[in-house]
């Protein structure tokens, strides 16, 4: 009764009797035999009837719990009767738990190949260790196959490139757009490449992809009575681009206004007493320095007449960075350089820090200060608090820089569907409308457009986990 049981949990309607379970360090090892009938020669596919010995394979099966299991099963080898048949020999399998050539149970092998096909090598071999599935990348590799491709091309292909190695390898990816499945992977990008697969598969009537022109010669080429569409993800892309960009363009009235509304918030603080500070210099930090030596070194180069290119390959930088430092002012130059540097936890009480350092004049007690911007919320150390201070009285500290989001993070609230936004999020974006027309435009603009609300709907209905699996399996 305890053997059927065993049986049960371990191999649920297959052929196979438990005869031992034992503990071996820490491992279940199940010893059974095979009580299915005499298979069928693989080669001809005659029953067998004779039997010509037996032996024992070892398998791994899936984890019981937190312990491995081993499998040691006992099944029988059969002669072929058939003369014609050049097999001698074969070796019976048991449905549902064997395989030929495979030392895993046919369950372990099928989950090995989901969690390859969702994570791929490395990522999987690192489930694989925490799940206590023995199996390393390559093994995992090695159950993945390639799908058949079909003689025809879909009714509705589409093509973009997609990454091997960043900056290095590239290939295609072409998915059947109707049933949402990958077709076939081209090992390049390349025109000719894409021109020959649709020689050789004819079919495709409607063709989507980006809207660039890499991939049109070879559809004139191949498939000239093929409609050529944009997909809506690339239109997509090409809107927030422009949104992202008019939102870089009018960083400026962001800035003044949030430093409009910085000024208000601090008038609680009483009106202090002008105060004469030595004269601002920029901090000496590693960027202000390395932003004052590449641009000596561009217009050095420039005074002895030497190209833009050959400018780059001297100072190891692109084309659009040497014209920059060409076109721009060094004052230009450093004081965006000052900009870029990271906000820190300081940064919010910045401003009430200064003007009770100008109240003072210069005489504020740094620890009464520090003291005081600990009950508005600072959680940084007492240190931060002294270097601003003495950054003050040398005359050395940077502005107080306006809080105001990043461009991509403003696109961003533009583009997803209003009822995926926080509060906190909808507020500061009507600050953001309130603050400049040009933005404000642009959102309407972007929002009234088709593409918006059909990106937008489709998005509510489908999930990101989704999208992310989709994306996984086209690669």
């Amino acid at each position: 009764m305890a053997s059927k049981t065993v049986e049960h949990v371990l191999f649920p309607g297959i052929d196979v009797r438990v005869e031992r379970v034992s503990d071996s360090s820490g491992s279940l090892v199940v010893e059974a035999v095979s009580t299915a009938r005499p298979g069928r020669c693989p080669d001809c596919r005659k029953q067998a009837r004779r039997v010509h010995s037996s032996y024992q394979r070892t398998l791994t099966e899936r984890p019981l719990g937190s312990r491995q299991v081993m499998v040691r099963l006992r099944v029988h080898r059969y002669f072929c009767d058939r003369r014609s048949c050049s097999r001698r020999t074969f070796v019976q399998q048991v449905g549902g738990l064997t395989e030929r050539h495979r030392r895993s149970s046919v369950g372990l092998t099928d989950w090995l190949r989901a969690i390859a096909v969702e994570l791929g090598g490395r990522p999987a071999a690192r489930l694989c260790h925490r799940l206590r599935l023995a199996a390393g990348r390559t093994r995992l590799l090695r159950l993945l196959k390639a799908p058949a491709v079909p003689d025809r091309a879909p009714q509705v292909l589409g093509v973009d490139e997609f990454a091997f190695r960043k900056g290095c390898t590239y290939g295609t990816v072409l998915v059947d757009v109707e049933a949402g499945r990958v077709v076939d992977v081209l090992p390049d990008r390349t025109s000719e490449t894409f021109a020959a697969w649709l020689a050789g598969h004819p079919g495709a009537e409607i063709i989507c992809r980006d809207r660039a022109t890499a991939y049109t010669k070879a559809v004139k080429e191949a498939a000239p009575d093929a409609l050529e569409v944009a997909d809506r993800w690339h239109l997509l892309q090409n809107l927030s681009a422009a949104v992202e960009k008019t939102c870089h363009q009018h960083r400026n009235c962001l800035r003044k206004h949030t430093e409009e509304e910085v000024a208000k918030t601090v008038m609680d603080v009483p009106e202090p007493q002008p105060m004469l500070l030595p004269p601002a210099e920029l901090p000496r930090t590693q960027i202000i320095e390395r932003t004052r030596h590449r641009y000596e070194g561009v217009h050095r180069l420039l005074e002895k007449g030497w190209t833009i290119s050959a400018i780059a390959r001297r100072l190891n930088l692109d084309r659009k960075t040497v014209r920059r430092f060409r076109d721009t002012d060094l004052d230009q130059m450093l004081a965006s350089a000052r900009d870029r540097r990271p906000n820190g936890v300081l940064e919010p009480l910045k401003a009430y820090l200064n003007a009770r350092f100008t109240e003072a004049q210069g005489q504020a007690s740094g620890i009464r200060l520090f003291l005081e911007i600990r009950e508005r919320g600072y959680q940084g150390s007492r240190q931060v608090v002294r270097k601003h201070l003495a950054a003050l009285r040398a005359g050395t500290a940077e502005p107080v820089r306006a809080d105001i989001p990043s461009p991509r993070k403003i696109t961003s609230w533009i583009m997803r569907p209003r009822d995926t936004l926080t509060e906190s999020q909808e507020e500061r974006l009507l600050q953001i409308r309130l603050a400049c027309p040009d933005i404000t435009r642009a959102c309407d603009l972007a929002r009234a457009s088709p593409i918006w609300y059909v990106t937008s709907a489709d998005t509510c209905c489908r999930s990101g986990s989704a999208r992310q699996s989709r994306t996984r399996r086209s690669r």
